[in-house]
C-alpha cells in the first residue's frame, strides 16, 4: 500500500486552526490524509473575546482553558496538534508599545524555527499551509510564524541547517493562507443584501479599499460540506469566539451555496502543477511518496 499523504498547518494561537483552513483539514482527514497542526504559541496574552466567558476564572487561568479548548477542536477535525512551546506576543494597542520581554515575536529567527523543523523532519509533511507575509492581519506572531514557516520550509531539507533535529526531510509545496480576501467577503455581502438579511462586511470590505491584493488565490480546496466541523471546532475555542457574534452571522447554507471553498495562494512548488488548482495535493502522487518517520 502506498503511503498517506501528510499535510501540516502551522499557526500562531490556538484557535487560529480553527478560523482558518478548518474546513479544507477536516476534509483531508477523512480522505484519509494525515494533518498535523502546528501552534507556535499558547495564546497566553490573548483576551477574552467572547462576552459570555468574560470570568475572573477563566481570565486567571487563560493558557490552560486555551489548551483545553485546542483538545476539542482538535478531536472535532480529526486532526493531530503540538504545541511548539514559545510564548504569545499579545497584540500591541499601538506601534510605540514595545513587546513583551521573551515573547514569540522578538525569538531570533534560528531559536524561533529550530522546533519547528524538528517536526517537519519527524511529521515529513508534503504540504505546508501557513500565513502570507503580512501575517494575514499584522499580529507581531502571525508575521514571525510566516518567517518561521518559510524557513523551516526552505531549511529542513538541507542536512547542513539546524543539526540535531532529525534527518532531512524536504516538503514539496508551501501555501499561504487566503481566506479573507476581499472577493470573498464582497460576494456573501452581496448574497446577504439580496435576500435582505443584512451584512456585517461593509468594514471588513472598506478595509481593502487601499490595500490591494498581494497574493493571487491560486488553489481554492471544494469543502462546504466541512462547514459544520469547521463552525463546531471554532465554539470549541469559546474563550475567543462569540457564537453571537461575527462569525456565525452569514448562515452556513449560504456560505455554502456562495463560497463553498477555502483559498489558498501557492507560494512554493518543487513539483509541477497547473494553475489554478483545487488540491493541496496537485502534483503530489501518493504512489510515489515515502512514509513518515515514527
Amino acid at each position: 500500500m502506498s503511503a498517506p499523504l501528510r499535510l501540516m498547518a502551522v499557526h500562531a494561537h490556538p484557535d487560529d486552526e480553527s478560523s482558518k483552513g478548518a474546513a479544507t483539514m477536516a476534509r483531508y482527514v477523512r480522505e484519509g490524509v494525515e494533518v498535523l497542526v502546528c501552534t507556535l504559541t499558547g495564546g497566553e496574552r490573548g483576551s477574552v473575546l467572547n462576552p459570555k466567558m468574560d470570568r475572573p476564572e477563566i481570565v486567571a487561568n487563560i493558557a490552560e482553558v486555551r489548551r483545553a479548548e485546542m483538545d476539542r477542536a482538535r478531536e472535532i477535525l480529526g486532526i493531530q496538534q503540538r504545541f511548539m512551546g514559545f510564548v504569545d506576543s499579545g497584540l500591541p494597542e499601538s506601534e510605540e508599545e514595545e513587546l513583551p520581554e521573551g515573547c514569540f515575536a522578538l525569538q531570533k529567527l534560528e531559536v524561533a524555527t529550530a522546533p519547528l523543523v524538528a517536526a517537519v523532519r519527524e511529521f515529513r509533511p508534503h504540504v505546508i499551509i501557513t500565513y502570507d507575509d503580512d501575517g494575514g492581519y499584522p499580529h507581531p506572531d502571525h508575521i514571525m510564524t510566516n518567517r518561521v514557516s518559510v524557513e523551516a520550509f526552505e531549511a529542513a531539507g538541507d542536512p547542513d541547517r539546524y543539526p540535531g533535529t532529525g534527518d532531512p526531510w524536504q516538503p514539496l509545496k508551501l501555501y499561504y493562507q487566503m481566506g479573507f480576501t476581499k472577493e470573498r467577503f464582497e460576494a456573501l455581502h452581496e448574497a446577504m443584501t439580496a435576500r435582505g438579511m443584512g451584512s456585517p462586511y461593509s468594514d471588513w470590505i472598506a478595509r481593502w479599499e487601499d490595500r490591494p491584493a498581494k497574493w493571487p488565490v491560486t488553489t481554492r480546496v471544494p469543502c462546504g460540506d466541512y462547514f459544520e466541523l469547521r463552525d463546531q471546532a471554532l465554539l470549541a475555542h469559546a474563550t475567543q469566539v462569540d457564537p453571537d457574534g461575527f462569525w456565525f452571522v452569514c448562515p452556513r447554507e449560504l456560505q455554502q451555496e456562495i463560497w463553498p471553498t477555502e483559498d489558498y495562494h501557492l507560494a512554493r512548488s518543487l513539483v509541477d502543477t497547473e494553475l489554478p488548482e483545487d488540491d493541496l495535493f496537485t502534483g503530489i502522487h501518493a504512489d510515489e511518496v515515502s512514509p513518515a518517520c515514527h
